[in-house]
């Protein structure tokens, strides 16, 4: 694998810039919003390493992203210690209340409540995971103290934020899932807020000043905890005290896969978007996909197949491993990834993709009859990341779920509710149902690439199930195609499903469209009208060259983020 290629074909210029690769010696940070970034390499600056950066921009998004992320979210977040070398998860993916039953989303009738009903309801809301998966690594990792890490998102709550265009889009597309105490401040006096007008956030300002006064906790088992349990109550739904206090945050050792002369790290189960990119790249490794033209049909069409391959055997067997068995020696055991592979033609496209039988592979049988089957995910999410100058590495997905969450904002703090439960499918007998302290299934991929045991790429994105897309496009267009990390962002992304169900962004050019719809795929921009960006994901991504330690950033285009990084050694 030739690194230092990539390296020099990095067309960065400029130590900021929403256009194209950033580059920086002493480290880098990247978000979805150019506000937090800059937020995160100012305690990079300060001398403050990964973790403490991520932990100061997931605040500063709680308020200036806060329609998909805050102080209600639910994540994943994985470091690289660069002095014990050693690669975590820590899991803060958001939990099912211990009230919840498999007919926590099934009516009178027996029926799956529709989805955007059962989305917006308090019954969706899960057990938020996302500040106490930031107190666990500001525990372990943390070197600055958490006044300052929250401090400057209290100066962007309570200072005039100017609306983005993200604000404008998201608000108008999804104005009918808010709530009255919403809309009060995406909707002040019944107005939609539109990009330049001015918004100050003084509640949430006041949650931020809480929890840095009384720490984290406070949202778990103090005057927070207490404000979502009345306001999560008063709307009917299942949440208690008990929940709320009895949450915990889990450390995991990484998913790891390989690829070619790769390692790759992922969050495991219930995460499934770091299963389903390390069984795609499994499947594409000896097509040798870079002999193929970036824009060649004979690319898309492997990926598209590859897509409904593993996303058949995902819904089917992926859940809550405390609650199903999961035969993952058998899904990457050679001989099943051959079979997979094998049903790969160059002359059409499969009629039909369905599952394979991975338990063939397996020492053990399943004890568990429940059935897989498709389930509904929200839309959006955020995804950020940092190394500094040590070579620490932290990258964190971040999420509400749909845009907006439930739609219900707690009163008087300035912040919405997740409806993270609408993870889980709707229909009781399902591997993916929902039940009392369950996680439900997950999309969300960050990812730290490895070579030679030294890291040097993260990424990650939003997307929900388009998340693993996103990731697995820019991966191969970065190690396959060299390309310089902005492009290989920039570069159209498709995502298919088993059934055929296609997103591709415009860019495809019309001679591999013309081939792929001669073998049976049809072009669908309907995503378009239904979601607040024009393009399938939104990857942050950093690479590090393994030689100098020095970083590229790029953020994607959908929303106003950016890449950037100290120039100067870190002030002592």
């Amino acid at each position: 694998m030739d690194l230092q290629r990539i390296i020099q074909n990095q067309k960065a210029h400029k130590h900021i810039s929403q256009d194209e690769t950033a580059a920086a010696k002493y480290g880098m940070a990247a978000s979805a919003i150019k506000e937090a970034t800059e937020i995160g390499e100012q305690v990079l600056e300060d001398g403050g390493n990964a973790i403490d950066a991520i932990i100061a921009i997931q605040f500063a998004l709680s308020v200036v992203e806060g329609m998909n992320t805050g102080i209600a979210a639910g994540g994943f977040l994985i470091h690289y210690d660069s002095e014990s070398k050693k690669t975590i998860i820590i899991d803060g993916h958001s939990q099912a209340p211990s009230e919840v039953t498999p007919e926590l989303f099934v009516n009178e009738e027996g029926e799956a409540v529709p989805f955007d009903e059962r989305s917006t309801s308090a019954k969706a809301v899960g057990v938020p995971g996302i500040m106490k998966m930031m107190n666990e690594a500001h525990e372990r990792y943390g070197s600055m103290p958490l006044e300052r890490l929250v401090d400057p998102a209290i100066e962007l709550a309570e200072n005039e934020y100017e609306v983005n265009s993200l604000w404008e889009r998201t608000i108008e597309q999804f104005k009918d899932r808010m709530g009255e105490e919403t809309k009060k401040v995406f909707m002040p006096n019944g107005k939609p807020l539109k990009e330049g007008d001015k918004i100050r956030q003084p509640d949430l300002a006041k949650t931020l000043k809480i929890i840095k006064e009384h720490g984290f906790n406070t949202v778990y088992e103090g005057e927070i905890a207490d404000a979502m349990l009345e306001t999560i109550e008063s709307h009917g739904g299942l949440m208690t005290k008990e929940d709320m206090q009895n949450y915990k945050v889990a450390i995991r050792e990484p998913l790891w896969s390989t690829y070619k002369e790769l390692d790759l790290a992922f969050p495991p189960p219930p995460n499934v978007g770091g299963f389903t990119i390390a069984q795609m790249l499994k499947i594409l490794e000896p097509f040798k996909i870079e002999k193929y033209h970036p824009h060649s049909w004979e690319k898309y069409h492997l990926l598209s197949e590859v897509m409904r391959l593993t996303l058949a055997d995902k819904e089917a067997y992926m859940g809550d491993p405390e609650f199903i068995d999961i035969p993952m020696e058998g899904l990457f055991h050679p001989k099943y990834i051959e079979e997979r592979r094998n049903r790969i033609s160059f002359d059409e496209r499969l009629k039909k993709v369905k599952e394979g039988d991975p338990w063939d592979y397996e020492e053990k049988d399943s004890t568990n009859k429940l059935h897989g089957g498709h389930y509904e995910e929200g839309m959006e999410t955020t995804h950020f990341t940092a190394v500094d100058h040590w070579g620490n590495i932290a990258a964190c997905t971040s999420s509400i779920e749909r845009i907006f969450g439930s739609g219900i904002m707690v009163p008087g703090y300035g912040f919405l509710l997740n409806n993270d439960l609408t993870d889980f499918n709707p229909e009781p007998g399902t591997k993916n149902e929902p039940n009392a302290k369950k996680y439900a299934i997950s999309s969300k991929a960050p990812t730290i690439v490895f070579h030679e045991g030294k890291p040097f790429f993260t990424l990650g994105s939003p997307g929900a199930t388009t998340i693993v897309a996103s990731v697995l496009q820019v991966l191969l267009n970065v190690v396959e195609y060299k390309m310089d990390l902005k492009e290989a962002i920039e570069e159209p992304r498709i995502y298919i499903t088993p059934d055929l169900k296609i997103q591709w962004e415009d860019g495809i050019n019309d001679e591999a469209m013309e081939k792929l719809t001669e073998l049976g795929y049809e072009l669908d921009r309907s995503y378009k009208e239904v979601t607040a960006d024009t393009r399938v994901g939104d990857v942050q991504a950093i690479l590090i060259d393994p030689e100098t330690g020095h970083t590229y950033g790029a953020a994607d285009s959908p929303r106003p983020g950016e890449a950037a990084g100290p120039d100067e050694p870190p002030e002592e």
